[in-house]
């Protein structure tokens, strides 16, 4: 029974050797129907070698055992050469095909904008407003690899949208600012009844500050640097700058008041909308908020490089209900860095809507 079972084994791993074999000759060769049938007929012999070797050797036909044993076992280890060379050769091209698909999906995704919609109920906002819509954009990263083309897509949904104020949330420009006003045109053609807004991401300090200032004035966008500001008397907006403008450029990163302090100023009566570039939340600011805007992360932008990010900030996409009725809200980004790809995180605009709670 065992050796039935083996022999079972055998010829059917071996004879699967040889029809891998014999598929790879027909399409190599473009063999015809007679040739066909003539290597069909060759590598079923040599299947059942092995096996006549010992059938010959019981019945005392030793010699011929032996000779066909030479061909027999001489092709075995042809065969075993030729499979792992071409399986490991077929691995590779089915991982250079996935790798293709991948990197045409992730450049293909990474111009699928997508609109995401948050809506938040607050008692906070006045009598005289029951919603307020705030369009977010972040790490967009304007510069010899998003140009005009995004930023025609980004300014085209954002109009459709008509949100009533728009925050770019840091790292609206990259690290090269060179002919750049063209695009700074385009974005002031954004006209939302109350205004736009920016703040300092790492990439503003790293194109450098003051270059970032003129291009957001340029833009139309109000730069709000550690600084709150009373927005018509709807809501509080507080920006605060990223620390990499502390830690890297001492020299012009030091402006403002510290988060802090601006929250602690804030009207508390008043809804508190909190622009700050990275997904970082401080302890003593809880509760001080309503609202956090964030981004930086890019939702990792090509997985797995989410898990890397996670690390840093576990708070890293989405929406986050915090304590003492704070919430965090975090952008997976609307451009791309680095690589134009993205895979299992698509760029986004945000739409929050605050909606009035009426009492």
């Amino acid at each position: 029974m065992a050796m039935s079972l083996f022999l079972l084994t055998f010829l059917s791993i071996y004879g699967a050797m040889h029809l891998y074999l014999l598929v790879k000759a027909r399409s190599a060769l473009s063999a015809g129907l007679g040739a066909s049938v003539g290597m069909a007929m060759f590598l079923a012999l040599m299947v059942v070698a092995p096996v006549a070797v010992r059938l010959l050797d019981r019945h005392g036909m030793h010699l011929a055992g032996r000779y066909l044993a030479y061909v027999a076992y001489t092709w075995m280890g042809l065969l075993f050469f030729f499979f792992c060379l071409s399986f490991c050769l077929d691995v590779f091209n089915l991982f250079m095909r996935v790798l293709a698909w991948l990197a045409s999906w992730s450049a293909y995704s990474a111009w699928q904008i997508h609109v995401d919609r948050v809506v938040l109920p607050t008692r906070k906002l006045p009598p005289q407003l029951d919603r307020l819509t705030i369009a977010q954009i972040s790490d967009v990263h304007l510069g010899p690899m998003v140009g005009e083309n995004r930023l025609t897509r980004i300014i085209g949904l954002l109009q459709r949208a008509k949100p009533d104020l728009v925050v770019a949330t840091g790292d609206l420009v990259d690290a090269q600012m060179d002919r750049l006003n063209n695009l700074a045109a385009m974005l002031a053609t954004l006209d939302p009844p109350l205004g736009k807004f920016a703040i300092a991401g790492n990439h503003e300090f790293y194109a450098g500050i003051r270059q970032s200032a003129r291009f957001l004035k340029a833009a139309g966008f109000k730069f709000l640097r550690n600084v709150d500001f009373d927005l018509k008397g709807l809501i509080n907006l507080v920006g605060v700058d990223d620390p990499a403008g502390k830690r890297r450029y001492p020299e012009i990163g030091q402006v403002g008041k510290e988060e802090k302090i601006l929250l602690a100023d804030a009207n508390s009566e008043r809804f508190t909308l909190l622009l700050k570039h990275r997904p970082t939340v401080e302890k003593e600011s809880l509760g001080r908020f309503d609202l956090q805007l964030s981004g930086h992360t890019h939702g990792g932008q090509i997985f797995p490089f989410n898990l890397i990010t996670r690390l840093f900030y576990p708070r890293q996409r989405g929406l986050y209900h915090l304590e003492k009725g704070s919430v965090l809200y975090v952008s997976r980004g609307t451009g791309t860095w680095g690589p134009p790809m993205r895979f299992l995180s698509p760029p986004e605009v945000t739409l929050i809507e605050l909606q009035r709670v009426k009492d």
